[in-house]
């Protein structure tokens, strides 16, 4: 038993006449880019500079128009009293004159409401567009730089390993490049 365990110990320690077998190490290898990255562009847009001035300059222009429109229907409303308490006192072809010229000022009144409503949500959307736009070739350098292939919106991918979300980096990047950036033509003031 004794002869077995030095033999053991022998073949065991390394001679310089025994060959050994070497096995290279791989060199470190660096991080392999993901081909495949994502973008939230909602967020992109909404955590931009230009973004939240969009949304500051819109919130302002919506709270302005809704005040409007509380003014107007009050001012409306006390109108149609006052008519109401007329009513008694016309004949009633005065009274059918007045009444068809009221419904005339409050459907005059509604579409150019409706109107201003329709500009904030155009200038909105416009804002959104020139964002885009701008952001093109933002994305694409981010493509380049990271070695990928394709940028996906987020909420298209079922699963992803965050660190192929470069929704903070690009808007890092969009507030250097164009920061607050020119906003759309001016939403309608009432």
């Amino acid at each position: 038993m004794r002869v077995a365990l030095v033999l053991a110990a022998a073949l065991l320690l390394p001679t310089g006449g025994m060959a050994q077998e070497v096995i290279p190490q791989e060199a470190p290898r660096a991080p392999v880019p993901p081909p495949v990255l994502v973008v939230n562009q909602d967020a992109m847009f909404e955590q931009s500079a230009f973004g939240r001035a969009a949304k500051t300059r819109l919130e302002a222009a919506s709270a302005t128009l809704v005040s409007e429109n509380r003014a107007i229907e009050a001012a409306l409303e006390a109108e149609e009293r006052s008519l109401t308490e007329r009513r008694a006192n016309l004949p009633p072809a005065e009274f059918r004159a007045l009444a068809e010229a009221f419904n005339t000022k409050v459907e005059g009144i509604r579409k150019a409401q409706d109107s201003k409503s329709r500009s904030i949500t155009r200038v909105r959307d416009e804002d959104r567009q020139q964002f885009f736009a701008a952001a093109a070739p933002v994305l694409e350098q981010i493509l380049r730089e990271q070695g990928a292939v394709v940028v996906l919106e987020r909420r298209q991918v079922v699963r992803s390993l965050e660190r192929i979300d470069i929704t903070a980096l690009a808007v890092r990047r969009m507030d250097e490049e164009i920061g607050t950036g020119t906003l759309s033509a001016e939403p309608p003031q009432p």
